[in-house]
């Protein structure tokens, strides 16, 4: 009977669920930005979904996230409490800054969101469409500048690969980095440049109130509610999208790898996160496991061959 009693007890402990993980999770950026909006919203539908019991966010800022990963990749080995948010900016800073650190030394989980770039222009230019900028850059590129974010983010690739595909050297892209969007924002309202570039959220406030025009969105088809033709529709060959990931910290087991990788999808897929991507605009583009990582590396090539294109890599 003890036997037996012993034997009921230990299957029951075997069927007991195992312990929701708490999870930490890095922002490698300053507070307010896209990472940090990212990895809040994580922390929240972790929390309501039940899926973690306790999230913490914190932030370390610098270099496109760079300071960030190098910390990341050294002090958290191992570790599988340890998240990181990422995206295609940091893939940019980590090539332009030379990072001896990069995405290769840490575990990446997950792409869960993107957003399509658009391209403004101050409601009193002269500029009505994509031709007439592209007229302007190719009668003369550097009579042109563009403003937007970190030099060698997704901003400047944009200004890169739309030059490339108007039949411009891009090299000769006049394009002045902002360090936020606010910064970036007031010099394309007061025509300190001539066109701006960012993620639609940046400056949808001022294209529905009328004082930018927005003259085209980088994404392969139109997007329902966003009163722009495509970048294609306007006569260049360019797509592209600034998505953002989640990485675990390196050296971790495969069990450790696939017990993230099943809280991750969990996320993605709660009514939540979901909720939150409708609130905030954001494109659900949820990838995973060797799909993300095959797509992650044919991302990170064909930024090093733009970034090369526009000279910020040699």
């Amino acid at each position: 009977m003890k036997h037996f009693f012993l034997a009921s007890l230990l299957a029951g402990a075997i069927a007991l669920p195992a312990a929701a993980a708490d999870y930490s999770i890095m922002a490698p950026a300053a507070p307010g930005g896209g990472w940090d909006q990212t990895a809040r919203t994580m922390q929240t539908a972790l929390q309501t979904e039940k899926i973690s019991s306790k999230v913490q966010v914190m932030n370390v800022p610098g270099a496109g996230g760079t300071i960030g990963i190098a910390q990341f990749a050294s002090q958290q080995k191992g570790n599988p409490n340890q998240l990181m948010v990422g995206g295609y900016v940091m893939v940019g800073a980590i090539l332009t800054n030379k990072s001896p650190v990069t995405l290769k030394d840490v575990t990446p989980i997950a792409r869960l969101t993107g957003e399509y770039e658009v391209i403004v222009v101050p409601a009193s230019s002269d500029i009505k469409s994509v031709a007439d900028l592209t007229a302007k850059l190719k009668a003369n590129p550097g009579s042109v500048s563009w403003g937007g974010g970190s030099a060698g983010g997704t901003d400047h690739i944009t200004a890169g690969l739309i030059a490339k595909a108007a039949g411009v050297d891009p090299t000769k892209v006049n394009y002045i980095a902002f360090s936020g969007g606010g910064e970036a924002l007031a010099a394309i309202l007061g025509g300190q440049v001539t066109a701006g570039i960012s993620s639609y959220g940046e400056f949808e406030g001022q294209i529905k109130a009328g004082t930018l025009r927005l003259l085209a969105i980088s994404s392969d088809k139109k997007i329902e509610g966003i009163n722009a033709p495509t970048l294609k529709e306007s006569g260049l060959d360019v797509v592209i999208q600034n998505w953002r990931m989640v990485a675990a910290a390196p050296g971790l087991s495969d069990d450790q790898k696939k017990a993230i990788a099943a809280d991750i999808e969990k996320l993605a897929k709660s009514k939540t996160w979901q909720d939150n991507l409708k609130t905030k605009g954001w494109i659900d583009t949820y990838l995973s496991g060797p799909a993300f990582e095959a797509q992650l590396a044919k991302d990170i090539a064909a930024t090093e061959s733009i970034l090369k294109d526009i000279g910020l890599v040699k």
